[in-house]
C-alpha cells in the first residue's frame, strides 16, 4: 500500500502533465483577460468615480454563463482598489456570492465584513444587522462598492426587499459618511423584469451586457491559461481547438471550457500519459455532463423533480405527452401528500427542463388530432434517476423502474 501511495504522489509532485493547475480553476483572475477589453473598460467607466471619492452610478451587469461577468468585475475592482492607495483615496469593495450566502443576513454580514464589523453568525434579526450597518457606515468615509454575484438567485428565494434597501441606503446615511455604490451581477438576462419599478430604476443606473465568446475567443483564452497552466508540450492545438468547439456549442462559456480542458488533464495525470489528448477530451466531457445534470436536477423545486419522476413513469424507454404526464405527476405529487399545480404550469416547468437539456420536448402533428408534445428524458437516465433518489419520498416513488436510455425511442 505504501508503495502505491508513493507512486500516486510522485505522480502528481513530478507530473508531465500540470505546472500550476490552479491557473484553470474558475476562480482564478489571470492578469490578461482577452476578448474582453471593451466591457472591461465599460466597468471601469462607470466605478472609476469612486478614485475622486464620489459614489459610482449603481451596475446591472448581465450574459450567460461563463462569459467573464465576475471574471472582469474583480479584475476592474483589484486594480481600482490598488490605484485608489496609490491615490490616498479610501475606496473598498465588498463581494458576494448570494448563491452561496443565500440570505439577506448572510449577504449583510458579508459586507459588515468588509468594513471591519463584525456580526454573529445568528441571534439578531436581518434589521438589526441592517442598522449596525448603516451605524458603520455612517462613522466611516470614502466609497463601499458591493458586489452581488448571482442576485437573481437571492431575489427569486427571498424577494428583492433587501437589494431595493441596499441600493437606496445612501439616503440613510449622513453627509461626508461612506458612499456606497452596488453592481449586480446575474446570468438571466431577464431577471431585471422580475424586479419592482422602484428597484430596477435604482440598480439599473448604468448596464454592461456581456456577450457569448465564440470558438476562436475561447481558443485565445484557452490558450492564455495553457501556457501557464500546463509543462511545455503537454497540450496542442488539437485539444485545445476540440475545448472550444465544445464550449462553444454550449453557448460560449469559458468556464465550462477551462473546467473541461482542467478535467482533461487531471485524466491523462492519473493515466500517467505523457500529454493531454483528444480522448480525455471526450472522456471529461461526458464527466462534466453527468455531473452538471445531477448538480441540476439535485437543486430543482420539488414539482420539478416530481415532473422528472412522471416522465421516468410515464414515457419508460419511450414518449409520453403533455396530457399523460400530468394525469402520471398528479397521482404522485398526491401519494406523497403535496398539492399538485396547474396544468399551465407543468407546461412552464416542462418548457425550463427542456431549456436545460434534461427533458426533450417536441411538438409533433397528429393530422386532424392537431398537435401534441412528446416529451422524454434528455440526459443520462441513471443520472438523473440517481440526483433524484437523493430525496427519499421520490425514492420511494421510483421503486424498482426500468431504467430508459437517454434520448431512446
Amino acid at each position: 500500500m505504501e508503495d502505491i501511495l508513493e507512486e500516486i504522489f510522485e505522480r502528481v509532485v513530478e507530473s508531465k502533465i500540470f505546472r500550476n493547475r490552479d491557473i484553470l480553476s474558475p476562480d482564478y483572475i489571470p492578469e490578461k483577460l482577452p476578448h474582453r477589453e471593451n466591457e472591461i473598460r465599460k466597468v471601469a467607466s462607470v466605478l472609476a468615480q469612486a478614485l475622486k471619492n464620489s459614489r459610482p452610478n449603481n451596475l446591472f451587469i448581465y450574459g450567460l454563463t461563463g462569459t467573464g461577468k465576475t471574471a472582469v468585475t474583480l479584475y476592474v475592482l483589484r486594480r481600482l482598489e490598488a490605484k485608489a492607495r496609490q491615490l490616498g483615496v479610501d475606496v473598498r469593495y465588498a463581494y458576494v456570492n448570494t448563491r452561496q450566502r443565500d440570505t439577506p443576513y448572510k449577504v449583510l454580514a458579508d459586507i459588515a465584513s468588509s468594513i471591519g464589523l463584525r456580526v454573529p453568525f445568528t441571534g439578531l434579526s436581518t434589521a438589526e444587522v441592517y442598522t449596525r450597518l448603516v451605524r458603520a457606515l455612517s462613522r466611516r468615509s470614502g466609497v463601499l462598492i458591493v458586489v452581488l454575484d448571482e442576485v437573481d438567485w437571492l431575489v427569486r428565494r427571498k424577494g428583492d426587499d433587501i437589494l431595493y434597501k441596499l441600493t437606496r441606503i445612501g439616503y440613510e446615511l449622513p453627509a461626508g459618511s461612506t458612499k456606497v455604490s452596488i453592481v449586480g451581477i446575474t446570468n438571466d438576462v431577464k431577471f431585471v423584469e422580475m424586479l419592482d419599478a422602484r428597484v430596477r430604476s435604482s440598480l439599473g443606473e448604468e448596464e454592461v451586457v456581456f456577450p457569448p465568446y465564440n470558438a476562436e475567443q475561447l481558443r485565445d483564452i484557452l490558450w492564455e491559461r495553457a501556457r501557464e497552466a500546463f509543462q511545455p508540450g503537454a497540450v496542442d492545438e488539437a485539444v485545445i481547438s476540440y475545448c472550444a468547439a465544445l464550449a462553444a456549442r454550449e453557448h460560449g462559456d469559458a468556464r465550462r471550457a477551462l473546467d473541461l480542458l482542467r478535467v482533461a488533464g487531471e485524466m491523462a495525470e492519473r493515466e500517467n500519459a505523457p500529454r493531454v489528448a483528444v480522448e480525455h477530451v471526450k472522456k471529461a466531457w461526458m464527466q462534466l455532463e453527468r455531473d452538471r445534470v445531477y448538480e441540476v436536477v439535485s437543486t430543482l423545486p420539488l414539482h420539478a423533480r416530481l415532473v422528472l419522476v412522471a416522465v421516468i413513469k410515464a414515457a419508460g424507454t419511450g414518449y409520453t405527452t403533455t396530457g399523460e404526464l400530468y394525469s402520471v405527476y398528479r397521482g404522485l405529487a398526491s401519494r406523497i401528500g403535496v398539492e399538485s399545480v396547474t396544468q399551465r404550469r407543468i407546461s412552464d416547468i416542462i418548457n425550463e427542463l427542456d431549456m436545460l437539456g434534461i427533458l426533450s420536448a417536441r411538438v409533433v402533428s397528429r393530422g386532424r388530432y392537431g398537435k401534441t408534445r412528446m416529451i422524454s428524458l434528455a440526459a443520462d437516465p441513471e443520472t438523473v434517476v440517481e440526483a433524484l433518489a437523493r430525496d427519499t419520498r421520490l425514492r420511494q416513488l421510483l421503486g424498482d423502474i426500468a431504467m430508459p436510455q437517454a434520448g431512446s425511442s
